[in-house]
């Protein structure tokens, strides 16, 4: 029996026990994490198109799939006793990270402080605020190692404050587990094991790194594509081996200024790079055509899926990630008087 086969044996032996005694009621919105739906698109592809499928991530509780690792995260370190009944969560997030770990906080009795760059929408600061983190806001246009930037931030505080714990998202293994034992499974079973490319944005790289691996190892002829924004540094690293010099985009949760730890080059089979005109035009035509509320990266996948579609053949089955909720970008997206402030639309 393979890992995942193992862990999922276990995990639904815990889930029939649980239904059992609580009489198929879970007993906190934990329980409630994964199992996403996937749905076919019909309109934003073309009839003669490969068909694609997009995971609707935004059904996790907090509305992202950062649900999935930061849970898998808070409950690896409370096995190892680096999180302790009182503690502290720490992370630096552009905002669904930091939404999930103070959920998570919140029904665990942990305290929690994110920082995050100042670009992200207030949404997401007032998200994390109602499940009683403390947000500490830092610029956005600074180098990653700068002592201004949410990276340095973040550290500074888990160092300074007593029984602390920092996910360190970006670099934490952990993350990349998170999605190798439910997002790629939930995928295969989904697809009926029929997938021939796989896409999702880069962040941390913990979704594509984790899901695709499991992917490839059920059928290593799957096409592994990643979705960086104009802007980030994956696209060039991977592209040209070199790291190109990062500058300010406006999409949220996908691309870096540097090359984190969770993101497996080797599994890449190629990086698609999209705009943010691109991205978000994309989320807006989800919502109105497809009825799909999506945040901006969402948009991203789906346009780089989008164009994949058009250049392979159209039995072919295409799966991309949409990672949040269009409800936290109803300041931005979709409201049409910042679009067309920042040239989104005419």
């Amino acid at each position: 029996m393979k890992p995942y086969d193992m862990k999922k044996t276990a995990i639904n032996a815990h889930d029939n026990n649980l239904l059992e005694k609580f009489g198929g009621v879970n007993p906190d919105v934990l329980k409630t994490i994964g199992w996403t739906p996937l749905v076919k698109l019909n309109k934003v592809v073309k009839p003669l198109d490969a068909n694609v499928f997009a995971k609707l991530e935004f059904f996790n509780p907090t509305g992202s799939v950062k649900d999935r690792m930061a849970l898998f995260m808070i409950e690896h370190a409370e096995k190892k006793g680096l999180l302790k009944p009182g503690g502290t969560i720490v992370e630096n997030s552009s905002g669904n990270t930091g939404a999930a770990l103070a959920m998570i906080a919140a029904v665990k009795g942990y305290k929690c402080i994110i920082t995050m760059p100042d670009k992200v929408s207030d949404e997401k600061k007032n998200l994390m605020r109602a499940f009683g983190a403390q947000v500490v806001v830092t610029p956005t246009d600074v180098p990653f190692d700068s002592p201004e930037s949410y990276y340095s931030v973040a550290r500074r505080i888990a160092d300074e404050t007593p029984d602390s714990y920092y996910p360190d998202q970006y670099n934490n293994p952990v993350n990349i587990d998170s999605h190798y034992y439910s997002t790629g499974p939930e995928i295969w079973q989904q697809m009926k094991n029929r997938v021939d490319i796989f896409i999702a944005g880069i962040g941390t790289g913990g979704t594509l790194s984790g899901a695709g691996k499991f992917l490839k190892e059920q059928n290593p002829g799957i096409k592994i594509i990643a979705v960086d924004p104009v802007g980030s540094v994956f696209y060039d690293y991977f592209k040209r081996h070199r790291l190109g010099k990062p500058h300010l985009y406006k999409v949220e949760g996908i691309g870096e200024d540097y090359l984190v730890k969770d993101v497996d080059f080797k599994l890449i089979d190629d990086i698609i790079q999209v705009s943010d005109r691109e991205s978000f035009r994309m989320a807006r035509r989800l919502a109105k055509e497809e009825g799909i509320f999506a945040g901006g990266s969402s948009g991203s996948a789906v346009w780089a899926a989008v164009e994949v579609a058009r250049t392979v053949k159209a039995s072919q089955h295409v799966v991309a990630i949409l990672p949040d909720s269009g409800s936290r970008y109803m300041s931005k997206i979709y409201n049409d008087q910042w679009m067309k402030a920042n040239g989104f639309l005419e």
